[in-house]
């Protein structure tokens, strides 16, 4: 179940359609200035690779400061058990109300074949969570995350992790967003065979690797996502918006360590933007 945490908002990653300034080839901020005694850092993650090694400016990062905030808090013993509690559709619905059967069909093979198990069994799953565990098998390799290795270094300098948003909040975020539309994503996938989706994140992927937001951003405003096409205010507009009294007040109280999903940064509305919007110095770090 932590796996499917931690791609909650690995699939926001494929939704902003936004106009962006250029910005620096880097995955790495200084937030200063407004009235912060010490500098805090914004980190963009990418929630599934194959490679989540730390680079130096990150390790130096984190000792310069003194907790951990992503998305979730990832270390809370009670995530799993709350995101179990929100994984089922409610009132007596099921995945087949929101399907034709030939579509049923078509995901009851995918699943079968590449889950191990008929789509019968997940027929009272919230859409979300099937396209999570279909991310799970999109790369050929032992799956790593930022997340978890942030986290490490976090743990052996006796600091506390910290979220910007629970678990519930996340999972309504896909609540607002009709099931129907989610589910042309995931059809889709199911009958290429996630071919399409694999190739996409390859392309992400390498643009991660050069730390690359602009051309990041471009290969994100695919319209070949329902869900992304349609409902980037949901799943990230509103969202950036909501973090940025959290993060001003967090980075007031202690030097803090961000890290959100990349998709995040760039942007009108990206983090960056709205965090300069608001009288702050972010600045690139790129050594």
């Amino acid at each position: 179940m932590k796996s499917i945490a931690l791609v909650f908002t690995t699939l926001l990653l494929s939704i902003f359609n936004l106009n962006a300034q250029d910005l620096e080839d880097t995955l790495l901020w200084e937030i200063s200035g407004n009235g912060l005694e010490e500098s805090s850092y914004l980190y963009g993650t990418i929630h599934i690779t194959c490679d989540a090694t730390l680079s130096s400016k990150i390790l130096k990062a984190l000792d310069n400061t003194e907790q951990l905030v992503l998305e979730l808090d990832m270390d809370d013993i009670n995530m799993q058990a709350e995101a179990m509690k929100l994984m089922m559709l409610e009132d007596g619905e099921t995945l087949s109300d929101f399907l034709s059967e030939e579509d049923y069909k078509t995901l009851d093979k995918f699943t079968t074949e590449k889950l191990g198990m008929p789509l019968k069994m997940l027929n009272n799953m919230k859409p979300f969570f099937i396209n999570a565990m279909f991310y799970q098998i999109m790369l050929d390799c032992p799956l790593e995350s930022f997340e978890t290795e942030l986290m490490k270094i976090t743990k052996e300098q006796e600091e506390e992790v910290l979220g910007l948003e629970t678990v519930a909040e996340q999972i309504q975020v896909f609540d607002d967003i009709p099931y129907e539309d989610q589910l042309k994503d995931i059809i889709r996938g199911a009958t290429d065979n996630l071919e399409y989706d694999k190739a996409f994140f390859e392309r992400m992927l390498e643009a991660y690797a050069d730390e690359d937001l602009n051309k990041l951003n471009e290969i994100m405003k695919d319209e070949s996502y329902e869900v992304s096409s349609k409902h980037a205010d949901k799943l990230l507009e509103n969202r950036n918006k909501n973090w940025i009294p959290k993060i001003e007040s967090i980075a007031k109280e202690k030097a803090t360590f961000f890290g959100v999903g990349a998709g995040h940064l760039p942007g009108k509305y990206g983090v960056i933007e709205l965090l300069k919007m608001q009288g702050y110095t972010v600045k690139p770090i790129t050594e």
